[in-house]
């Protein structure tokens, strides 16, 4: 199941939601640009390395400027446009309620509690935290409550069956937190999965 858009209409411009959006996709398209060696350096000075910030014996001090630069990093293709679209469908009806100053401050705090949850949980690693999903993860939160009865027009798939459906939001986002816990016992286990669950 892919969600496709939301009818939930808004009353003003989500400027905030577009600029995170614009901003993302120059970052995105900047990190194409960079040779293999240089991508990972940047990701590295960039994204939020949890060792730096929970291990004593690993070099590099924990600085804050990443628990916000790591927010517009992503690893691939399908990362970057799956977390945009997620934004996009629901990010602009909570800024339309929380207004523009409003949501900023809110989705800079779920990504800052998402990369400390997730960096607290595996606390020795040095491979770098990058993604705006632990940001989003919050604002599904806030759209589910604010929301809760909004239709999210989906992309369903039943073997070679497929055909989109308007389901409740409560639905589509409680589905994919019970995902997200779910997969996030892999990483309580020590099992590397490579996606920050725990942050969602």
């Amino acid at each position: 199941m892919i969600p496709l858009r939301d009818e939930n209409p808004t009353e003003r411009t989500p400027i905030v939601t577009i600029l995170i959006i614009i901003t993302c996709t120059l970052v995105y398209f900047f990190e194409l640009s960079l040779p293999e060696s240089q991508l990972r350096a940047f990701l590295t000075t960039y994204g939020v390395v949890p060792a730096r910030y929970f291990a004593a014996d690993v070099s590099g001090s924990p600085a804050f400027f990443p628990l916000i630069s790591y927010m517009f990093l992503h690893g691939g293709f399908m990362h970057y446009a799956g977390n945009m679209l997620y934004l996009w469908i629901f990010g602009n009806n909570v800024e339309d309620r929380l207004g523009h100053v409003g949501f900023l401050v809110f989705y800079a705090l779920c990504g800052i509690a998402a990369a400390l949850i997730q960096s607290a949980a595996t606390a020795t690693s040095t491979a770098p935290l990058i993604g705006a999903s632990g940001a989003i993860a919050g604002v599904l939160a806030a759209y589910l409550v604010l929301f809760p009865h909004a239709r999210i027009v989906s992309l369903v798939f039943f073997f070679f069956f497929v055909t989109t459906v308007a389901l409740p939001a409560s639905f589509v986002i409680l589905l994919w937190f019970l995902l997200q816990l779910a997969s996030s016992f892999q990483t309580l286990a020590g099992i590397s999965t490579g996606v920050a669950y725990l942050a969602h």
